[in-house]
């Protein structure tokens, strides 16, 4: 559940995430860049960005093993435990679902190939789980947070970025599942109305400071 701290926690990663190089994160409609970019999985094997495409459309969640916003803490369970359910949901609609870890900066303070492999292992992850070396395709997406979702339609355009669901945003009404909502719609051959929310989470770690 949402709390006070984790709401100044969530307003204070934001922040600095924004602080960071102009990140502009891509535009709904948007074709999908980097396509032949390479990435490699936790277990080794390597795929372009392009061939992740399921029947219907690909999910890539910017992820990581670090940040409290997605491996939880004291207050918070963490976005993580989604994962598996959420990559389930998308399977059965049509689409493949993965994480990437961009944060360069940190390979060798608990992100690196092997510390992803174990992270995989201890949470059971059933999707791939790749390494994005040098930021390449944060960079290209305009990534800003852990998480930080990107849906794209089976035509490789952008259909729904933000978060996963609203529930560490501050004055909410009521629960609400954007990307889970999103997958329901686009599986129906629909327009998504919300089609971007606000990323919450830790800054992508880069290489270079930026502002």
């Amino acid at each position: 559940m949402k709390t006070t701290l984790f709401s100044v926690l969530a307003l204070t990663f934001s922040i600095f995430a924004n602080a960071q190089k102009e990140i502009t994160p891509l535009a709904i409609g948007s074709t999908m860049p980097q396509q032949n970019h390479l990435l490699q999985n936790f277990d080794g094997s390597t795929v372009e960005t392009k061939n992740l495409m399921g029947e219907k459309g690909l999910i890539i969640i910017f992820s990581c093993n670090t940040c409290p916003f997605v491996v939880g803490g004291d207050k918070f369970s963490g976005w993580e435990k989604d994962y598996n359910n959420l990559f389930d949901l998308a399977s059965k609609l049509g689409f493949n679902l993965v994480l990437v870890n961009s944060n360069e900066s940190k390979r060798d303070k608990g992100d690196s190939l092997e510390d992803m492999k174990n992270h995989a292992a201890k949470m059971n992850y059933k999707m791939r789980y790749l390494l994005d070396k040098n930021h390449v395709l944060a960079d290209a997406f305009g990534a800003k947070t852990t998480p930080h979702v990107f849906f794209f339609n089976k035509e490789f355009n952008l259909v729904y970025t933000g978060s996963i669901d609203n529930q560490m945003e501050q004055n909410k009404k009521r629960h609400t599942d954007y990307l889970q909502n999103a997958m329901n719609i686009v599986s129906k051959g629909k327009k998504v109305k919300m089609s971007s929310t606000p990323p919450i989470g830790c800054s992508i770690k880069r290489n270079t400071p930026t502002k």
